[in-house]
C-alpha cells in the first residue's frame, strides 16, 4: 500500500460575544432560528462591516501558540461562492495575508506537523433538511460568526496521527480561551485532504472530505479513503480530484462535487475593510499574557511526579487541569512543614498522584455514568483535596471515600458527609477489641474452622467490618483476630 499523505483544515468557532463584523450575538447553538440577524450579517445593501477586535486578538493568540509567524499587516478578502446558507453570496475571509503562517505542532514522540496558515473568516448559516420534505430551511443565527481556519501541511501519515493532532489543537484552543472547540455543537469542524504517494515519491491526487464533526469520523473517513484510493490504484484506475462527503451510517465517503481551485472563488480585497496593522507592542502584550499551554502543563505534571498517562490526560483537558491545579494547591497535609517545599499549600508528589488517581479514575467514571461533563459538575477542588487528605491522615479508608464520592461530586464537603454519617475510622483500640470479642463469641463454628484453615479468619473480619460500618481499619481487625485466636499470620 502506498504511503498516505494527510492534511487537515480545521474550523474553530471563536468564543466572542458578537459576530465577526456586526454587533449581533455570536451565540447560535440551541436557539430559535434567525433570532440573531441584522442588515450586516444578512448582506443587505448599504450595510458596512466593522472588524471584531476580540476575535482578531484571539486569532493572533492562537497563531502564536501554534508557533506561527504573525505579519505586520493582515487583510480581508471576499471569497465568492453561491450557497443557500451564505446570504451575501460571498464570504469575508483572508487570502494572501492571513493572520498567521509557517507554524508547527509537535506530536507525542517528537514529530512536528507543519501549520501552513491560520486565517480569520465569517461562518455561514445552517441548512435544515426536514425528513421527507421537498424543501430545506435556512437558519442564519450562525451566519457572520467569527471562525479561525487552520490549515496543516500534508505531514500526517495515519488516521491515528490525525486524531492526535486534532486533540492537540482542541486542547490548545480551550486552554487559550479562544474557542469551546466542541465538535458536537459545531464549534470545531474538520475537512481532510488525503492522497496516496506515487511510486516515484511524488504526491498523488488529493481528495477532500468535508465537514466531519467528530474526531472519530475524521479517523474513519481517512481509513475508508485510504482503502478506496488504494483499491483504485491496484486496479490501474486513476483517483479523481474531488470533494466528498461522509456518510456516518454507512461509514463511507460519497461524491459531492469536482474540486474547486482558489481561482474558482474569485478572491478580491474586501473593499469595505482596510488592511489591519498589527502593532508590535500589541503583539508583544498578547505574547506576554499567554496562559500555560497543554504541553507545558504536561511537563509540569511530570515534574510533580505524575505518571505519564495521567499527566497527558489531565494536561490536555482544560477543565481537568484547572480542577487538578486548584486541588493540589488546596491540599495541605498535617506535616506540610516537613514536605520540603517553601510554597504555601504545596503538596508532595504522593498527594498529587493520589488526586490525579481520583480525578481520572473514580470521579471520571462517576460523571461518565451520569452523563455529566466535568465542566458541569458541582465538584469543588478543595473538596477533592480534602477527600485525599482524610485518607492520608487515616480519618477514613479508601472504601469509605468511594462510598461518599457521589455526595462529594454533588458539591458536599467530605468532612460534612463523614460527620453526618459517622464514618470516621475507629481510633479507640479498646472499643475495637470489644467488637472483635463479640464477633468471636457469636460465631463459634467459624472460630473452630480457623484452626484448620487460617483463611477462614476473613469471614470474621467481614463481620467486624459490617458491625463497625466499615470504620475499622482492616489491618487492625485482622491483627486483633489472629492474636485472639492464637493463629500466626500467613
Amino acid at each position: 500500500m502506498p504511503e498516505p499523505v494527510i492534511g487537515l483544515e480545521i474550523h474553530l468557532a471563536v468564543r466572542t460575544e458578537s459576530k465577526m463584523f456586526c454587533g449581533c450575538s455570536a451565540q447560535s447553538f440551541g436557539l430559535e432560528p434567525n433570532v440573531h440577524t441584522c442588515p450586516v450579517c444578512l448582506g443587505l445593501p448599504g450595510a458596512l462591516p466593522v472588524t471584531n477586535r476580540d476575535a482578531m486578538e484571539k486569532a493572533v493568540r492562537f497563531s502564536l501558540a501554534l508557533n506561527c509567524q504573525v505579519p505586520e499587516r493582515t487583510q480581508f478578502h471576499r471569497k465568492h461562492y453561491f450557497y443557500p446558507d451564505a446570504p451575501k453570496n460571498y464570504q469575508i475571509s483572508q487570502y494572501d495575508r492571513p493572520v498567521g503562517e509557517h507554524g508547527w505542532i509537535q506530536l507525542e514522540g517528537g514529530r512536528r506537523i507543519g501549520i501552513i496558515r491560520c486565517h480569520v473568516e465569517e461562518d455561514a448559516g445552517r441548512l435544515v433538511h426536514p425528513p421527507y420534505a421537498d424543501h430545506s430551511l435556512v437558519d442564519l443565527n450562525r451566519a457572520g460568526a467569527p471562525l479561525i481556519e487552520m490549515v496543516s501541511a500534508p505531514d500526517l501519515r495515519t488516521p491515528e496521527e490525525a486524531r492526535a493532532f486534532l486533540t492537540q489543537v482542541q486542547a490548545i484552543a480551550r486552554a487559550l480561551g479562544v474557542s469551546d472547540a466542541s465538535p458536537e455543537q459545531g464549534k470545531m469542524r474538520a475537512d481532510v485532504n488525503v492522497s496516496l504517494r506515487r511510486e516515484d515519491g511524488g504526491l498523488g491526487t488529493k481528495v477532500e472530505v468535508k465537514n466531519l464533526n467528530s474526531f472519530k469520523s475524521v479517523a474513519a473517513a481517512l481509513a475508508f479513503e485510504i482503502r478506496r484510493q488504494g483499491a483504485l490504484l491496484e486496479e490501474g484506475r486513476e483517483v479523481a480530484q474531488e470533494t466528498r462527503g461522509w456518510n456516518e451510517g454507512g461509514q463511507r465517503t460519497y461524491l459531492l462535487r469536482s474540486k474547486e481551485e482558489s481561482a474558482d472563488y474569485r478572491y478580491m480585497p474586501e473593499p469595505d475593510l482596510p488592511p489591519l496593522a498589527l502593532e508590535r507592542a500589541w503583539l508583544e502584550r498578547i505574547r506576554d499574557t499567554m496562559p500555560e499551554l497543554p504541553e507545558q502543563k504536561r511537563e509540569r505534571y511530570l515534574e510533580k511526579g505524575l505518571r505519564a498517562g495521567d499527566a497527558e490526560l489531565i494536561a490536555f483537558d482544560v477543565h481537568a487541569a484547572a480542577l487538578f491545579d486548584a486541588a493540589t494547591a488546596a491540599y495541605a497535609p498535617a506535616n506540610a512543614s516537613a514536605s520540603g517545599s517553601d510554597e504555601p499549600g504545596a503538596s508532595g508528589a504522593g498527594s498529587a498522584q493520589a488526586i490525579a488517581n481520583w480525578l481520572v479514575g473514580d470521579v471520571a467514571g462517576l460523571l461518565n455514568a451520569e452523563g455529566t461533563p466535568l465542566a458541569g459538575a458541582a465538584l469543588r477542588p478543595e473538596h477533592l483535596a480534602a477527600l485525599v487528605r482524610l485518607i492520608d491522615e487515616g480519618v477514613i479508608s479508601g472504601k469509605i471515600a468511594k462510598e461518599i464520592l457521589p455526595e462529594v461530586v454533588a458539591g458536599e464537603s467530605p468532612e460534612a458527609v463523614v460527620e453526618r454519617k459517622g464514618l470516621k475510622l475507629m481510633q479507640d483500640e479498646g472499643a475495637l477489641a470489644e467488637v472483635v470479642e463479640r464477633v468471636i463469641e457469636a460465631n463459634p463454628a467459624i472460630v473452630e474452622s480457623v484452626a484448620e484453615n487460617p483463611k477462614a479468619v476473613n469471614a470474621l473480619l467481614g463481620r467486624v467490618m459490617k458491625e463497625t460500618r466499615g470504620t475499622a481499619r482492616p489491618e487492625a481487625v485482622r491483627k486483633l483476630l489472629l492474636e485472639r485466636l492464637g493463629v500466626e499470620a500467613g
